[in-house]
């Protein structure tokens, strides 16, 4: 059995966690909206056709922000054709993904929808076909109150009050080649620089996310976001990271590793963006929106066998494994380990795209088995991020070296007197986890949480509650010490309170 240490300090701050970590997205692809959270002819749509189920489910996950409508397919989007008498509205091919979208869920449907799952919306603007006048009129038709055109036509259209959203995201990965409208640094730069001017001069409250590189491994990697932001930095809040993770050599130890590839990422963006501060001798620091991230790789090869031109194709179902949630948690405790930098993160996606949620059409919606780390996460994570001081065995593998076989992140509530631990073992041998809690003396443990199982490969798609978390009583506690029994292979919650 191999042994672990851990010291958690009440005063080894990090930082406050921002609650838009624990959000997610939604794009026009695929079943994410229609047979996702939209279908009318379901047994249990509500009155607007929404799926009150898949509601249910979003509500466990406490997601407190939506990216909202794209990804890709956002730069070809005429916010204009989701807006107005749904009878009306136009059929247009999406290039992004090769799919029909029929425009029958557009801004303010998403937005009511969005309410109903008590979340904000993360609304993103078009800057690869078009630029910063559909963008300033989009901000005015949500968030001005009324008498001006726009504002009079979402009046018109039966939204009397403004929506007020607050975080706008300035295009999509415009580094990529595969975008529609794909730009340079400078030209991205200067577009976006002044697209920002004038969406904050319609509504100044707003805050604004420049888009970073598509993931770490483009060639401009880096370059891209300084340049980016000699342009952008005094008229922006954020910069955005996506990054995706795949297992496809089927090597367990290397995959589970790969946090410590997010973990190079945001530093490396956190780095550029500080030296842009000190270089514009500025006092603003830029923080970093996580917008795109997940596990990607179950269903490449599926999606080059879809037809072009389908209404809501089943594309990017990735049937996600424990293996999978084992690295979500690692990578969720990456994210909290930087909470002083990452103030929005976005799990790609929400329903059925990537996502934690899938649907049948007429059918069920169930949970994935990524679903429980993220959950517990977004439901007992929020507050002060602690840094835990972890000794703990290590490993190389392919692509990593001293790799630690124990994640750990540690949060501390202060109005609840609540710590909450989450921690991830990555050896296939238990772990006896020491850990000594300064400044907790007088806390008990209400809760360890585990998800395991004896299957790395396991799902949730035949037997709904095959990788699901349970009870461990295994873990105890000596006043200010405490024992923790982490079984092989587990994500665990272990919750204390004064």
């Amino acid at each position: 059995m191999k042994k672990a240490g851990m010291i958690i300090d009440k005063e080894y701050k990090i930082g406050q966690v921002d609650k838009r970590i624990y959000g997610s997205f939604i794009e026009h692809m695929g079943r994410a909206v229609y047979e996702g959270i939209y279908e009318p002819d379901h047994p249990q749509a509500d009155e607007s056709g929404f799926r009150k189920d898949v509601q249910s489910l979003i509500k466990e996950l406490q997601v407190p922000l939506i990216r909202y409508p794209g990804g890709n397919f956002l730069s070809g989007y005429n916010w204009e054709d989701g807006v107005g008498p749904i009878k009306d509205r136009p059929r247009r091919l999406d290039l992004a993904w090769k799919t029909t979208e029929t425009n029958q869920v557009g801004t303010n449907e998403f937005l009511s929808w969005a309410k109903k799952v008590n979340t904000e919306v993360n609304m993103a603007v078009n800057l690869g076909t078009r630029g910063m006048d559909a963008a300033r009129n989009l901000v005015e038709y949500c968030n001005h109150p009324s008498g001006s055109y726009w504002s009079d036509l979402r009046r018109s259209h039966g939204y009397e009050a403004p929506y007020g959203i607050k975080t706008w995201c300035l295009g999509n990965e415009m580094d990529g080649p595969w975008q529609i409208g794909h730009k340079t640094a400078e030209e991205y730069g200067r577009l976006a620089a002044e697209t920002a001017k004038v969406m904050k001069w319609v509504d100044p409250s707003i805050e604004l996310v420049a888009c970073g590189s598509s993931n770490s491994s483009m060639p401009t990697f880096i370059d891209w976001e300084a340049k980016v932001l000699e342009h952008t930095y005094d008229h922006v809040d954020y910069i955005s990271l996506h990054t995706y993770y795949g297992n496809r050599d089927n090597n367990l130890p290397n995959y589970l590793a790969r946090s410590m590839d997010l973990d190079h990422f945001i530093k490396s963006v956190a780095a550029t963006c500080d030296y842009m501060k000190a270089k514009k001798r500025s006092k603003k620091t830029i923080h970093l929106s996580l917008d795109e991230w997940n596990v990607w790789y179950h269903s490449n090869e599926a999606d080059k066998k879809v037809e072009p031109w389908m209404e809501a194709p089943p594309i990017l179902e990735d049937i996600y494994n424990f293996e999978d949630a084992l690295l979500i948690g690692s990578l969720l405790i990456t994210i909290l380990q930087h909470a002083d930098r990452v103030k929005i993160a976005c799990l790609a996606q929400l329903v059925n795209v990537i996502a934690p949620i899938m649907t049948e059409k007429g059918g069920e919606a169930w949970r994935q088995p990524i679903f429980y780390p993220y959950m517990h996460a977004s439901v007992y994570g929020r507050g002060e991020s602690l840094k835990p001081i972890i000794s703990s065995p290590k490993y190389d593998c392919a692509d990593f070296t001293d790799v630690p076989y124990v994640d750990a992140a540690a949060v501390y509530h202060d109005e609840d007197q609540t710590l909450t631990v989450f921690a991830v073992n990555k050896s296939e041998e238990p772990m006896e986890t020491d850990m000594s809690l300064r400044g907790f003396e007088s806390y008990r443990i209400i809760e360890h949480i585990v998800l395991e199982h004896e299957d790395i490969k396991a799902t949730n798609q035949k037997n709904r509650k095959n990788v699901v978390p349970h009870a461990n009583g295994t873990s105890f506690k000596s006043e200010g010490e405490l024992k923790a029994h982490f079984t092989p292979l587990s994500w665990n919650v272990i919750r204390l309170q004064k």
